[in-house]
């Protein structure tokens, strides 16, 4: 059984962050992770335990916290600007080197014998539930920089690969939305409630053919689904049921709302012919491409299918998911056309699930020669890079310490 790392919390700011303050952060970011623990007391700790110090005067990005937890012999984690932000020592002399550590004597033989790291040294790789690369971080907190942090925070928590209404149109009043969440003190749970509420709402007006009422109740239900998931993050919240009615309600609503879309045709001047086999085709172009995302992950790769290579990146932004098909919807109504928004839906399921298909059989050719497949974004830096569209797109810059 593997022995926990014990984890002691030194700084005293009070500074908040999407109303946290870097102990708060931490302390929450440490709770979920197996085999860590956290302590207020180093004298109590067992015998030969292994002790990490973290400084929650700084903002530590999560990769960097687990990367910390992996390194089994005794070390000092440097900031950019050479202060001393993290240690992991044995017990036994671990009152010694706090004392050494919140006086930030750097010179001391004790502090100086240990091996120092810095963000460089450690083994932090793409982050493959956001779908992106951004270099990780280590920022002091302070009074003058704190809402920088916030919007850097914010972006972070931005996944990379996504579609083109969450890339580029939600971001700027999701980001107000969530500043509200936090000042009222609604969690994610809350707003994920209130996007299944407009789910159910837009898809009952869109089966009684009221196609502009459930456009609207639509779009505000996507834009509350992107905040919840940035509530979650900037606020380090998250719960069982949470993430079961996110995801479960992403994967059954959208072919919902078109089966809804055709029927509600019925009662209007523009009714849709063979609309029972336009709905399995739909049905059949959804499961499709469901099914080639989750053989690609499941066979050939840990990581998603959308970030193998970067035209798979460049396919995500218009690929058969809701926000992209909800686009076809709202020009169909909007040139008084709805019955052709649906056949533009079922059309695009089509499509991309046979595009989906031949990346699936692509991937098993190079899987099959190679054994194994790489993410484009294992092979980029997102500063050498910045020159190349992909990259510019998909990745954040990295964050000038300068500017901190």
């Amino acid at each position: 059984m593997q022995k926990p790392t014990y984890i002691y919390l030194t700084g005293k700011s009070d500074i908040k962050i999407w109303g946290l303050n870097g102990r708060e952060r931490l302390q929450r970011m440490i709770r979920p992770i197996e085999h860590a623990r956290l302590t207020e007391r180093i004298d109590t700790l067992p015998e030969n335990a292994s002790l990490l110090i973290v400084n929650a005067d700084y903002l530590f990005d999560a990769r960097v916290l687990n990367a910390l937890l992996v390194i089994k012999n005794q070390m000092a984690l440097y900031s950019h600007d050479k202060q001393l932000v993290a240690m992991r020592v044995l017990r036994e002399q671990g009152t010694r080197y706090l004392q050494l550590f919140e006086r930030q004597n750097k010179d001391n033989i004790l502090v100086s014998a240990l091996p120092g790291y810095t963000l460089d040294d450690l083994k932090i790789d793409f982050q493959q539930n956001l779908k992106k690369k951004d270099p990780p971080y280590i920022l002091p907190i302070t009074e003058n920089n704190y809402k920088l942090l916030e919007k850097e925070l914010f972006s972070g928590s931005y996944k990379g690969v996504t579609d083109l209404v969450t890339k580029w149109v939600w971001p700027l009043p999701a980001y107000w939305c969530t500043r509200l969440c936090v000042r009222y003190s609604w969690k994610p749970n809350h707003v994920t409630w209130l996007s299944v509420l407009f789910a159910i709402l837009a898809g009952v007006a869109f089966w009684y053919g009221f196609f502009a009422t459930g456009l609207i109740m639509g779009w505000f239900m996507t834009f509350l689904d992107t905040v919840d998931g940035k509530l979650a993050r900037v606020t380090v919240t998250s719960s069982r049921l949470g993430d079961v009615l996110d995801h479960g309600l992403d994967i059954i609503h959208p072919p919902l709302w078109y089966m809804a879309w055709g029927i509600g045709l019925a009662g209007t001047q523009t009714p849709i012919g063979s609309l029972e086999l336009l709905i399995w085709m739909m049905f059949f172009g959804y499961i499709g491409g469901r099914l080639c995302e989750g053989a690609f992950q499941l066979w050939l790769s840990k990581f998603d299918m959308f970030i193998w290579r970067k035209f798979d990146s460049f396919n995500r932004l218009i690929t058969a998911r809701r926000n992209p098909n909800l686009i076809l919807l709202t020009y169909g109504w909007y040139i008084g056309q709805p019955d052709l928004g649906l056949l533009l839906v079922v059309g695009w399921h089509l499509v991309s699930t046979a595009i989906l298909t031949g990346r699936l059989i692509a991937g098993w050719q190079v899987w099959r020669k190679e054994g194994r497949l790489r993410s484009w974004l294992q092979d980029i830096d997102p500063a050498r890079d910045r020159d190349i569209l992909a990259v510019k797109l998909f990745t954040r810059a990295p964050i000038d310490p300068g500017k901190i």
